[in-house]
């Protein structure tokens, strides 16, 4: 049986070291608070924006008026993210975008690095812009200066694997330190909770490469953890069915995909969407972001492959989709490209859809990113009610932080946690699993099987259906499975003993969906039900929380909170 190494004491935890964990760090330390963040990996180059982002959409009144509903409404019917918006948060985070984009510029991240505030790409034609072009290429070692400057402590390789609740509210969490070989954990008391954990990755087949995971659009480490075990605490999980679908190039996942200047193009060269006709830095073709089953729909109907022809842009502007790459992390990509003689200009790119992932649904927070359960905060792509990727997490997190910061003063640390059942349970399932070793089932074995399940029995479309007998069949093998795996899972260092927990982590979130999925007896989005093939307008201004209580996963429909 494994002991705790070491306790700590903090005001607010935040827990996971990304954009929006860092922005809660240097808020709540601005309030005061004493502040300490724990990251699985390091806080210079982790997360979804480990290497860069490009875009950040924002409401920047010199340039789009004065009234902020302008890009609220391009936010929300008009992008891919308004389908889970409570729009109370959407009005607070536009309100709150441009003094973080100018807190950004003045810590050196270059939100105007060509002079200006420029805005292009995610656009459609005659209409106003909304995403403005950064060069994200530093950030976040410099959100890391910026927190470390205020005195927010980092522990790097720390990853929260257990939250802990009393009483009905937050108390703690417990850590696992991966530096070493054998495993470590660390106890830390804390008055509130920021989870800012990211996206859910390797939740479902890897659609471009199966059986190489981590060959994803984003951070693959982003396993579900923040969801998963803010869930088990009690939290409320909100919009949890309807998964989301990336698009980008062929069989090479990455991200980005508006940093290219181009036009998409069936092979024989017409136009694969209505928007754009010739390449335009300016706009960008945004067919992929609001139609990008597109790419899966000219494959399974037999007029595709879908291309990015780039042969028509402009040298000035080839140049200037190539310095965007970098500020949005495409290095790996550009190299690839070089090596291979690979030109844009002359080559054609292949764009596919990719697998279903957790992005913008999660935990269900307040207007102030405080969830259900007092103490806990949730910021970033791990929030169900509210997403704007980039600038969402950077502003969100501010906001979280800063009332968590000023809440923590208001709040006590709980005493006796060492003793808290979690930690029991927690440490014991690690001291088994180590002790299975190379006799027990491997990580990745698991981990396949959860994304077989979700494939199989809860499909996001296009072209898949899920339906009441798929999903009750799913649901059955998921907690056969969890069973199975806590009784045969091994490791044999304390890297692979967390690749073990996340996925137990992530059969938690696959069931927790599949029973969400059950319960909206509709088809909308990405959630098609082959019996309710229609979409119920009466659901239209609801949204669908799920949340364990009294040892049983329980739904619950809510009123969507509308400015």
């Amino acid at each position: 049986m494994y002991s705790i190494a070491q306790s700590m004491d903090t005001d607010v935890l935040v827990m996971g070291g990304g954009i929006a964990g860092l922005m809660a760090a240097i808020a709540s330390a601005d309030r005061g608070a004493k502040v300490l963040v724990a990251e699985k990996a390091n806080t210079r180059r982790s997360g979804s924006g480990a290497t860069g982002n490009d875009h950040f959409r924002c409401w920047i009144p010199e340039k789009h008026g004065p009234d902020y509903r302008v890009i609220m409404n391009e936010v929300l019917n008009f992008s891919q993210f308004g389908l889970c918006h409570d729009t109370v948060l959407t009005r607070r985070f536009l309100e709150k975008s441009f003094d973080i984009v100018k807190m950004w510029d003045a810590w050196g991240i270059p939100m105007r690095p060509t002079g200006d505030w420029e805005f292009t790409g995610h656009a459609f034609p005659g209409r106003i812009r909304s995403a403005l072009k950064y060069d994200g290429a530093q950030q976040k070692p410099i959100l890391t200066r910026e927190a470390r400057k205020r005195g927010a402590d980092i522990l790097n390789h720390h990853a929260v694997i257990e939250l802990l609740a009393e009483d009905g509210e937050i108390a703690g969490a417990l850590t696992l330190d991966t530096s070493r070989d054998e495993p470590a954990f660390t106890l830390i008391r804390a008055k509130c909770v920021v989870v800012a954990t990211g996206c859910t990755t390797r939740l479902y087949v890897n659609k471009a490469t199966p059986g190489w995971m981590f060959n994803t659009a984003f951070c693959p480490g982003n396993a579900g953890g923040g969801i998963a075990q803010s869930f088990r605490a009690g939290a409320k999980l909100v919009n949890l069915e309807l998964a989301t679908r990336h698009a980008g190039p062929r069989y090479f996942e990455r991200a980005g995909k508006s940093t290219w200047i181009g036009v998409y193009k069936y092979p024989d060269g017409r136009t694969l969407g209505p928007f754009v006709s010739k390449p335009t830095k300016e706009l960008g073709d945004i067919t992929s972001d609001i139609w990008n089953a597109s790419f899966t729909e000219v494959v399974k109907n037999g007029t595709g492959p879908a291309y990015l022809d780039c042969s028509e842009t402009s040298p000035e502007d080839l140049a200037y989709m190539r310095w965007g790459m970098k500020g949005e992390g495409l290095t790996a990509l550009l190299d690839y490209m070089d090596s291979e003689g690979i030109d844009p200009a002359r080559h054609a790119v292949e764009f596919m859809q990719y697998e279903p992932f957790l992005i913008g649904k999660g935990l269900d927070v307040d207007i102030n990113g405080q969830s259900s359960l007092p103490g806990l905060y949730a910021a970033g792509d791990v929030v169900g009610n509210f997403r704007a990727d980039i600038g969402g997490a950077a502003v969100y997190g501010w906001i979280s932080g800063d009332h968590a910061g000023a809440s923590a003063s208001g709040r006590k640390l709980r005493e006796g946690l060492e003793r808290h059942p979690a930690v029991e349970q927690a440490l014991a399932r690690c001291a088994s699993i180590m002790e299975r070793g190379q006799r027990g089932y491997g990580w990745d074995e698991a981990n396949m099987a959860v994304q077989q399940l979700m494939s199989d029995y809860a499909p996001a479309g296009p072209f898949e259906k899920r339906s009441e007998s798929l999903l009750d069949a799913g649901i059955h093998y998921m907690r056969a499975l969890r069973d199975k795996s806590r009784a045969g899972l091994g490791a044999v260092c304390s890297h692979t003993l967390l690749r073990a927990l996340e996925s137990l982590d992530l059969m938690d979130v696959g069931e927790a969906l599949m029973v969400a999925a059950r319960e909206r007896r509709e088809s909308r989005g990405p959630h098609l039900r082959a019996d309710y093939t229609f979409t119920n307008p009466m659901l239209g201004e609801l949204f669908l929380d799920v949340f364990f209580k009294g040892g049983k996963i329980q739904t619950e429909w809510r009123k969507r909170n509308m400015v």
